[in-house]
């Protein structure tokens, strides 16, 4: 009733009051985010692009034939559209341990660039997974530096001090993650999308995300898409002004987001990260095995026990998202830029993830 009166009332920042009153709540006050494991009220079924997905394209990319996919969209928010969990079984591993262990890699750019010797931020799975292995339940054990890890940059680097691209600041796109993500552009209606850039947002159960909209790229045409694994979010997703009240929805593990069209230039915002619903370490669909007989040409690769061991005790308190965007229209270039390699400094890990210290009050912009 708190969340449906604030909702209501809109007026100055209106985002930013429920953004606050879901940082607040325990788990038994959410009963207005949307569940759309039980879709209803102002959500509905949304149609896909069946014909533009092959199986064989989809296996290849782990994800279920699109003719089994689950799609819907929310009143009010056109363009938008939520896939629950299309992988197949053991299909989100991959994805997880690339992000840990693999995407966190020279030549892209994370947080902990801006503190660290280069020397020192080469290897982070290798310096950290003996520590994850060993890692007890108190929360007074120091954190490894994948846990210190708040974001990876893939492709065009983002420049955190102009909000622009450059192209003098890019690395080759990770094929395994653009094969996924132009699969699901296509699926969606969007055929010939190509991942350029990428944002890897690493969160705890501390950790939120600020409200902000994602404009820097050059052609707003193509759909911003996001992948979630791990603990579940409550997502905030507002209107074209603060003024608007967001609409809030539960992010599970190996749910997918398209944001496009009118939906792709809202505001929106993560205000906590929630323990997964099921009431185990992790969800479910994590504890899947992988199937033995991939097809010829999958992306997809079997992680070992040992570096799943490692994900495991990650994501026990930890979720990863992967937000992919294309950046420049075909044939589209950037503009000429003057006093400036491109690369900017990106913000501090502190001012990226809010938590409960002094630095936690900075305001977080990114994602």
């Amino acid at each position: 009733a708190a969340a449906a009166a604030l909702t209501r009332e809109g007026g100055e920042d209106a985002f930013r009051r429920l953004f606050r009153f879901y940082r607040q709540r325990d788990a038994s006050d959410l009963r207005g985010v949307v569940d759309f494991s039980v879709p209803g009220g102002q959500v509905f079924r949304s149609q896909l692009s069946i014909s533009s997905v092959s199986d064989q394209d989809a296996y290849r990319a782990g994800l279920q034939p699109v003719s089994q996919w689950k799609a819907y969209g929310l009143n009010g928010y056109p363009g938008f559209i939520f896939i629950p969990n299309p992988f197949l079984p053991g299909c989100q591993r991959h994805w997880v341990k690339q992000c840990l262990k693999v995407y966190p890699q020279k030549p892209n750019v994370c947080n902990l660039d801006l503190h660290m010797a280069p020397e020192k931020t080469i290897d982070l799975w290798g310096q950290s997974k003996e520590q994850l292995r060993r890692k007890g339940s108190s929360k007074w054990e120091p954190r490894s530096l994948l846990e210190k890890l708040r974001w990876v940059t893939l492709g065009y680097h983002y420049n955190w001090d102009t909000k622009k691209y450059s192209a003098n600041h890019h690395t080759p796109f990770p094929s395994d993650l653009a094969l996924l993500s132009e699969q699901v552009a296509a699926a969606c209606g969007f055929r010939g999308f190509q991942a350029q850039a990428g944002i890897l947002n690493y969160y705890h159960f501390d950790s939120s995300l600020g409200i902000h909209v994602d404009e820097s790229e050059l052609d707003h045409s193509w759909p911003l898409l996001s992948f979630s694994f791990g603990q579940s979010s409550i997502f905030l997703l507002g209107g074209l002004k603060r003024e608007e009240a967001p609409t809030a929805m539960f992010m599970h593990s190996g749910d997918i987001m398209v944001m496009s069209g009118f939906s792709r230039l809202l505001y929106h915002a993560v205000p906590r990260v929630l323990p997964n619903p099921e009431g185990t370490a992790l969800p479910s669909c994590l504890d899947q095995a992988l199937s033995s007989d991939l097809p010829v040409g999958s992306v997809i690769e079997h992680s070992s026990d040992e570096d799943w061991q490692v994900c495991a005790k990650y994501l026990q308190s930890s979720r990863i998202n992967m937000t992919i965007r294309q950046v420049l229209a075909e044939g589209q270039k950037f503009p000429e830029e003057s006093g400036t390699d491109g690369k900017g400094q990106a913000p501090s890990e502190d001012s990226q993830h809010q938590e409960n210290s002094r630095a936690k009050r900075l305001k977080l912009n990114t994602e």
